[in-house]
């Protein structure tokens, strides 16, 4: 895929500079990504490094990596760990490919962690942002490869403070929200939404809440009941709550909107997850369970903040019986979101990192 700015060049204009996105395909966020740097002026590239587009291409990835890695026992882990180093030659032989084709004047990568150091070694002195918008604990980076990277792009403040203390040029660019993805249906329901994988932590606290009779639903593939889901997950067991499949994320986005409210649950993650700008970006009721939510919106008036779960469950009923508070949070998260924190706002302080 390839996004332009959509501005023609005239004769004697610089050209915009070409820009490789190598982006992992989860939830289609690359496509937000790929869009907002377009806006700000690049010519941009984009090369999902772990796409699996088609239903042969999933199959076989559970087939011959994950199903024999989850079954691997004992003498038989090296053959998983060798299925995985294979796969990961693979994708990395694809990448390699794009940078070569792209000849980019600069690459953006997401995570990257699918791909193996014969990537690193084709980029050269083509410079380079590495953007982590997950944990850093889920990556197998070390402090020493970060610092010769590049920039680092971290969503976790209290990540980027630590690699700057061991000499990493790392800096904090927080999740976004982006405005051209979905469009509110204006349809809403009396349910109290939930959308996301089914931590230990996410099932214990959904289920608590609708075993005290609150209309709970939670959108995901560890809580779908659908034989394909279970094959998925390898996993047959799910909470007693209403559920409905994965949904893409411009539905997901609807969904924010149309709930009467939608819980966040980040548990031990370091940074914001997505949702945090997305749900009141759509102009969703946003119950959130981080007091540092307090950096981007004001709580009780953006955003609704709850320490536990009595707490949480209070919350979920004032939005189910008070549609005029509900109704403030919907228009002032909104506002705030639309105004400082969109992926337009993000990508202007990941551009200016070139200079």
């Amino acid at each position: 895929m390839t996004a332009s700015p959509g501005t023609p060049v005239t004769a004697g204009a610089p050209r915009a500079p070409r820009l490789l996105l190598v982006s992992p395909a989860f939830h289609g966020y690359w496509h937000s990504i790929a869009s907002a740097f377009a806006r700000d002026g690049n010519d941009v590239t984009v090369h999902r490094y772990d796409a699996y587009d088609t239903l042969g291409d999933k199959t076989r990835l559970k087939a011959t990596v994950e199903l024999p890695e989850r079954l691997a026992v004992g003498p038989l882990r090296p053959a998983g760990s060798a299925r995985r180093r294979a796969e990961t030659a693979r994708l990395t032989d694809r990448a390699i490919a794009a940078l070569r084709e792209t000849r980019p004047d600069r690459v953006v990568i997401i995570k990257g962690d699918g791909l193996d150091e014969r990537f690193w070694d084709a980029l050269g002195a083509t410079p380079r942002i590495l953007w982590l918008y997950d944990d850093l604990h889920r990556h197998e980076y070390t402090p020493d490869f970060l610092r010769q990277v590049g920039p680092v792009v971290e969503y976790a403040r209290s990540e980027a403070e630590m690699l700057r203390a061991r000499g990493v040029d790392a800096h904090f660019v927080p999740n976004a929200f982006d405005p051209h993805r979905a469009s509110d249906t204006g349809a809403r329901r009396p349910e109290i939404a939930f959308i996301g994988a089914g931590y230990e932590n996410r099932r214990r606290i959904l289920t608590g809440l609708a075993a005290q009779g609150l209309p709970v639903r939670a959108w995901g593939r560890d809580f779908s009941r659908h034989p394909l889901d279970r094959a998925r997950t390898f996993s047959w067991s799910r909470p007693p709550l209403e559920a409905s499949r994965e949904v893409p994320l411009e539905r997901a986005y609807q969904i924010h909107a149309e709930s009467a409210a939608e819980v966040a649950v980040h548990g031990l993650q370091n940074g914001h997850a997505m949702r945090t700008f997305e749900i009141p970006g759509m102009g969703g009721v946003q119950l959130v369970d981080r007091e540092d939510v307090a950096e981007f919106y004001d709580v009780g008036t953006e955003v609704a903040l709850w320490h536990d779960e009595d707490e949480l469950a209070e919350l979920c009923r004032r939005a189910l019986s008070d549609p005029a508070w509900a109704r403030g949070l919907r228009e002032a998260g909104r506002r705030r979101t639309l105004a400082e924190h969109t992926f337009d706002h993000r990508i202007r302080e990941v551009d200016a990192l070139w200079d």
